[in-house]
């Protein structure tokens, strides 16, 4: 019986991706391209030449750095959809930083670090006011607040903040030199936020399985009244959360803007919040398993574009992956719940 479980446990853990690669083959097959080219197109493309492995490096900062602080809010049972407008506010207040103090790289990249972190912090906060004392749903007002913050950047690109020769999409004037992060080699990728992608899953992981705040955070995820009666302050904790989580988000836009485009433009966080949320659906609020899931995803993200080149097919394939991946990921843990309660009743 345990050799049974044990198979079917595994059987229902490679489904998702068996059934994504069929769906995405059927469609494939439909548009009358070889799924088998389209795929390795994707692998290669993302592999190569070591410029293309940087890129995938430099995909996977801000991914890293978004989920890890989702994670936070996660576990204390929050939807913090916000992440997107977070990450926005960091990049605008690290370009704030850049614009109004002219100072050498040695106190200027610190800076605008701390800027983008605390711009994320106070966005995020703003959401968790809306959402302990005002009684706003997280999601939607996580929303609203994305709306807002691209508003604002597109008000400042266009306004205060356009450049000389005239407004365009292609955002401010280039931070000057003492802005911008350094980079490995020839490549894209830049060593310092690197390490600070790293280091935030690690601090998240041991903040969530090895500190008292984690295991409130996780008290309040799991029942917020009983948390209440056992004596914690759900309200502060909660906005502690949305406030570490807004920090990560807000760093990572900072980087964005210091390190990949060197400036700030209208697309700056680039849809990497709202892929965040479905790389920790996958982990299953595991930090340790973040790493990996953020690999998977930004080597789809840096290979897609190479099958319109090559086969002269959408790059949207990555996304239609991406998501797709996540629909059958739920679809079997919903089975498998219905499952696990069949059995409990067989053996209860």
């Amino acid at each position: 019986m345990k050799l049974r479980e044990r198979l079917s446990a595994c059987a229902l853990s490679a489904a998702p991706f068996v059934l994504t690669f069929v769906f995405c083959s059927l469609i494939l097959l439909l548009a009358g391209a070889n799924p088998f080219a389209a795929f390795s197109q994707i692998i290669s493309g993302a592999f190569e030449n070591y410029r293309k492995i940087a890129d995938v490096i430099v995909a996977m900062v801000p991914l890293l750095l978004c989920a890890s602080g989702m994670l936070i809010t996660f576990a204390a049972g929050l939807w913090n959809i916000g992440v997107e407008g977070q990450m926005i506010a960091g990049a605008i207040a690290t370009t704030a930083v850049v614009r109004l103090l002219p100072l050498p790289a040695g106190w200027m990249l610190p800076l605008t670090v701390l800027a983008g972190m605390l711009g994320g912090a106070v966005w995020g906060l703003l959401a968790g006011l809306m959402r302990t004392y005002g009684k706003v749903n997280e999601i939607f007002g996580g929303l609203g607040l994305n709306y807002i913050a691209t508003a604002l950047t597109n008000y400042l690109i266009f306004g205060p903040w356009k450049p000389a020769d005239g407004a365009t999409m292609s955002g401010t004037d280039p931070f000057p030199a003492n802005a911008w992060m350094p980079v490995i080699g020839d490549t894209r990728a830049s060593l310092p936020p690197i390490i600070m992608a790293v280091l935030a899953v690690l601090c998240v992981y041991l903040l969530l399985r090895n500190t008292r705040w984690g295991l409130r955070l996780k008290a309040i995820g799991m029942n917020r009244l009983a948390a209440e009666r056992m004596g914690i302050n759900t309200k502060a904790n909660m906005l502690l959360a949305f406030a570490a989580c807004g920090a990560l988000a807000g760093l990572a836009g900072s980087l964005q803007a210091t390190a990949v485009y060197y400036r700030l433009i209208p697309s700056i966080s680039g849809g990497y919040g709202y892929l965040a949320q479905l790389i920790v659906l996958l982990s299953l609020l595991r930090a340790e398993w973040v790493p990996f899931i953020v690999f998977f995803f930004a080597v789809i993200h840096v290979g897609s574009p190479r099958l319109e080149l090559r086969l002269q097919l959408d790059s949207s394939l990555g996304g239609i992956l991406q998501g797709t991946i996540v629909l059958f990921f739920l679809l079997m843990r919903g089975i498998r719940e219905v499952v696990k309660r069949r059995q409990e009743r067989i053996n209860g």
